[in-house]
């Protein structure tokens, strides 16, 4: 069974720095892409960066480039993103996912996902 679980959101305020960090389980992710999503409230779900699990390629949405680096950890199976300069337009539940083939940034091509974590950014 895939397991993605997520962790390391919370309460920052602006300016700040958070690491979020994926714990994926229960099969090989090898050739997967594993994205960060993010969703506030009234919101649709949005891209947020993206790397691949076999390679060093990553993907930033324009939002949190240059803030934010996706990495990943093949011994401990993780992937993290850690985020800085952060701003209260960051403020959303952050999504852990693994999908294979399209787009990196398009959600519907992400086959298993966590449950998400809070991030909340005061002003």
């Amino acid at each position: 069974q895939v397991q993605l679980v997520e962790s390391g959101g919370g309460l920052v305020q602006a300016g700040g720095s958070l690491r979020l960090s994926c714990a994926a389980s229960g099969r090989s992710f090898s050739g997967y892409y594993m994205g960060w999503f993010r969703q506030a409230p009234g919101k649709d779900r949005e891209f947020v960066a993206a790397i691949r699990w076999s390679s060093d390629l990553r993907f930033y949405a324009d939002s949190v480039k240059g803030r934010s680096t996706i990495s990943r950890d093949n011994a401990k199976n993780t992937v993290d993103l850690q985020m800085n300069s952060l701003k209260p337009e960051d403020t959303a539940v952050y999504y852990c996912a693994a999908g294979l083939g399209g787009w990196y940034g398009d959600a519907a091509r992400y086959a298993y996902w966590g449950q998400g974590t809070q991030v909340t950014v005061s002003s």
